[in-house]
């Protein structure tokens, strides 16, 4: 077993017995109970239904989508449910996409005016990253219980602003310290009826599986500098005298360098899908909920990227039409490898939750439709 993997889960089980309960001290996974021919019908309206209405119906079509694979995902015998309304996503929309636009014509029209709309988009960025979360979560619900999301702009902005161009500037080599900082902010600061979730990964495991990913993307780039390398040196009696250079070995070069681009993408996706299944397990593992509840991931990294890759070709060569099996098929993957494990009994554990309620309930303004997909 990897040094990044977590512990293996005990033996599979639905987590119920006859009265939808669950013992103590088992990690109960959950499960994905949609098929790809029912989620076809729901995809194939939504496809028709948004280019129909120019886009705008793709506000409902993202609330059916959710409701079906929420509803779907299944713990302890019940189902997950999603709160939103189509109305409420478009009107953050609009609301976003009117600002681009005056963003745009004042760029044009007085650029001075349009680059500081622009500085001060950057700046609510973060706090828009937050209220998105803070909407997803709360209409989200579990038993009749709503999530709810307590994060602010200023840990937003260290999380998805500072991280990822700390990542970017040193090369990956601080990846691992961005993806501790989202999982931190997002797991610590989530809530459910009032409890709360902690997530603490360690960086050091995180390097870990990080490791492998780096491995892959230096072995891409050695394979391609041999590649160019050979190349080069074969076309270097030509460099001095441009007009030999028959149709044909331009042909050549330009296939080159498609090939070089193609295989690049493959190197870096597959290595980033090996670091996102990798940092799922760390995180998701190192998370309790009410300080004594502890999650789990058990991925397989290579299984998952096989998934990914091939959900993805089938995806292209069908034009598009497998995209719900896609989706399916990810969905019950991932599902089956989250787990959960209950201190005590799980009747009683949900009963005290659910006796003390939610305080959120749908206590949220319509115009709270900043979902970015988290």
């Amino acid at each position: 077993m990897a040094l990044s993997e977590p512990p293996t889960v005990p033996a599979f089980r639905d987590g119920r017995n006859n009265f939808g309960h669950s013992a103590a001290g088992d990690f109960q996974r959950l499960s994905f109970r949609g098929s790809a021919s029912e989620y076809f019908g729901i995809w194939i309206v939504n496809i028709l239904l948004t280019i129909v209405t120019l886009g705008i119906y793709s506000a409902w079509a993202k609330v059916r989508r959710n409701r079906y694979f929420y509803g779907n995902t299944v713990l302890l015998g019940r189902g997950f449910e999603y709160h939103a309304k189509g109305g409420q996503i478009l009107i953050g929309r609009l609301i976003v996409l009117a600002y681009l636009a005056f963003y745009n014509v004042m760029l044009t029209v007085m650029p001075l005016v349009g680059i500081v709309l622009g500085l001060l988009f950057f700046l609510f960025v973060p706090w828009l990253l937050a209220r998105g979360l803070r909407f997803s979560a709360r209409v989200t619900s579990y038993r009749n219980v709503r999530f709810d999301f307590a994060g602010r702009a200023g840990g937003a902005f260290v999380a998805f602003i500072v991280g990822p161009v700390l990542a970017a500037l040193t090369l990956g080599l601080l990846a691992p310290l961005a993806s501790r900082w989202s999982y931190r902010y997002i797991g610590n600061n989530l809530r459910y009826g009032g409890k709360t979730f902690a997530t603490d990964p360690s960086v050091g495991a995180i390097y870990k599986t990080w490791l492998l990913s780096a491995a892959m993307i230096l072995l891409g780039l050695l394979i391609i500098g041999v590649i160019f390398a050979i190349n080069v040196t074969a076309m270097a009696p030509l460099i001095d005298d441009p007009d030999s250079i028959s149709g044909e070995l331009q042909a050549s070069i330009g296939m080159l360098a498609v090939f070089i681009y193609v295989f690049m993408v493959a190197v870096f996706g597959t290595a980033a899908l090996f670091y996102r299944a990798g940092v799922r397990n760390v995180a998701w593992s190192a998370t309790t909920f009410d300080g004594k509840h502890r999650l789990m991931s058990d991925l397989s990294r290579v299984r998952y990227t096989w998934i990914a890759v091939s959900n993805f070709l089938i995806t292209l060569v069908t034009l598009g039409l497998m995209r719900p099996w896609a989706a399916v098929r990810m969905a019950t993957y991932v599902n089956e490898h989250t787990a959960i494990r209950f201190e005590g009994d799980v009747g009683e554990i949900f009963s005290a939750i659910q006796q003390e309620g939610s305080a959120v309930g749908a206590e949220f303004m319509d115009i709270e439709g900043f979902d970015f997909g988290f």
